[in-house]
């Protein structure tokens, strides 16, 4: 099993300067826990959901929001993303992802081709959903 075969194609992507209220709109309207940060269509980073909780402040876009938390949806997307992401390539064995989602403690890994053009990306719940149905598939037999 490949990582091609389980990987989620066409991820979706922001540029550096991109403003994080534009992944928060992201996250908010799509079932996204992680958007990859690319340059020239190249990666560079990526964004999780916990990333932008950290900086962003709990009052943005609230009643109570002052100047200073609408502020915090200004900053930039490479502000706050995690540079050198470990990444995969597509013909690599399912067991790579699941080592180093175990040994990294990360929760995505972006799929690239050999230029670190983004092709994919890959998370946990892609392998927790293929073992659950692995387990269904065992119980019906």
């Amino acid at each position: 099993m490949s990582i091609r075969d389980f990987m989620s194609k066409a991820p979706v992507t922001v540029a550096m300067d991109d403003r994080i209220e534009i992944v928060l709109d992201i996250f908010e309207h799509n079932d996204f826990h992680h958007v990859l940060v690319v340059s020239s269509g190249k990666l560079v980073g990526v964004i999780s959901d916990r990333d932008l909780l950290r900086h962003l402040s709990p009052f943005a876009r609230s009643d109570v929001s002052t100047t200073r938390d609408e502020a915090t949806l200004n900053k930039r997307c490479h502000q706050i993303m995690s540079r050198n992401p470990v990444c995969l390539l597509p013909d690599e064995p399912l067991s790579n992802a699941v080592n180093h989602f175990h040994d990294d403690r990360i929760s995505c890994l972006p799929v690239v081709n050999e230029d670190n053009e983004p092709l994919g990306i890959i998370t946990v719940h892609d392998v927790i959903r293929l073992t659950k149905q692995k387990m269904a598939r065992r119980q019906n037999t």
